[in-house]
């Protein structure tokens, strides 16, 4: 079936909850996006009239949560960009992970946080660029999907959700949706709409409260989420029970739009590495789920098993 993302028919993919018993398919961007090198991006045009340099550039976090709540943690990171950059740096709170695609596709968006499910969405059709991710002291990182549920559910392992609610996030978010239906039908033979009913919360933060507040009987979400969540007094620890750890995946891939130039390309990296986290907002926020600095990343390597899950999810990307 055809997964209408956004709303102007920006039709970005095409779901089916079985797995698929072929080689992996190839990762292909969007026809108006070359790439020479292979790196799996899209060039930056060699054309100078081409490139844009805007006076304001836009920068967005993933609405894992509340847009609300990260306006004042990014605010010292995008003054720290304003002084590397010389450019104003404005926060844009978007609501969900589609606005943010068509943000950045339509050219309204130059730098951005995605999500580890939106970023291969964001690659091959809004021309996005990753180049960092969160990091531990040790250059670990990553994080795990979670299903949940609450004490007394009734849910005491997978197979009890059969006959029962799993919520989701959206459709883009790989903890959240893409790794727990590929999961969930390889390990446990179970199928959204077959065995269980799946419904849709559009933010993790909205299907960790709802499990707490035993509004939903599980959900699939990013352990990194709920652990800030903890340590924020939003939910209790004792409130949800954890019946299945996943495997640890690429966490936020951040990045910015191919046809920047390139100069301040280079810029917007060097903004990333050089700052100081000790402190900050940044670090008071992040370090609740471990992160402590930026690292470099590609695509081509970091995103490897995240494109696997959705090939094995039946995903395809229609960019229109």
């Amino acid at each position: 079936m055809a997964l209408k993302l956004l709303g102007k028919a920006f039709a970005i993919a095409a779901l089916a909850l079985t797995a698929s018993t072929g080689a992996q398919a190839a990762f292909t961007l969007d026809s108006r996006f070359t790439d020479s090198d292979g790196d799996l991006t899209a060039d930056t045009p060699t054309d100078p009239s081409q490139q844009i340099d805007p006076d304001t550039l836009i920068f967005a976090y993933t609405p894992v949560e509340d847009p609300a709540v990260y306006a004042k943690v990014w605010d010292g990171f995008l003054k720290h960009m304003e002084e590397v950059t010389g450019k104003k740096v404005q926060f844009f709170p978007v609501q969900s992970n589609a606005a943010q695609l068509e943000a950045m596709r339509a050219g309204r968006l130059h730098i951005a946080g995605f999500n580890t499910g939106s970023n291969p969405i964001a690659v091959a059709c809004a021309g996005f660029k990753s180049f960092a991710m969160m990091a531990r002291e040790d250059d670990s990182f990553g994080y795990e999907m979670e299903i949940i549920t609450y004490p007394g559910s009734g849910i005491e392992k997978v197979e009890d959700i059969k006959g029962s609610k799993l919520a989701f996030t959206s459709e883009t978010s790989n903890s959240g949706f893409k790794a727990p239906s590929a999961l969930l039908a390889s390990e446990f033979g179970m199928k959204a709409g077959t065995d269980f009913e799946a419904v849709f919360s559009g933010k993790h933060d909205n299907s960790i409260l709802g499990v707490a507040n035993k509004d939903y009987p599980a959900a699939a979400i990013a352990n990194s989420v709920m652990s800030r969540m903890i340590q924020r007094d939003v939910i209790k620890a004792d409130q949800v029970s954890t019946i299945y750890k996943s495997q640890t995946f690429p966490t936020t891939g951040y990045g910015l739009v191919y046809n920047l130039k390139p100069e301040l390309q280079e810029k917007i990296k060097s903004a990333f590495f050089s700052y100081d986290w000790e402190g900050s907002a940044l670090e008071e926020e992040f370090s609740k789920s471990g992160e402590a600095k930026f690292i470099p990343i590609t695509f081509k390597e970091h995103w490897d098993v995240i494109r696997k899950i959705d090939d094995a999810n039946g995903v395809s990307y229609d960019c229109q």
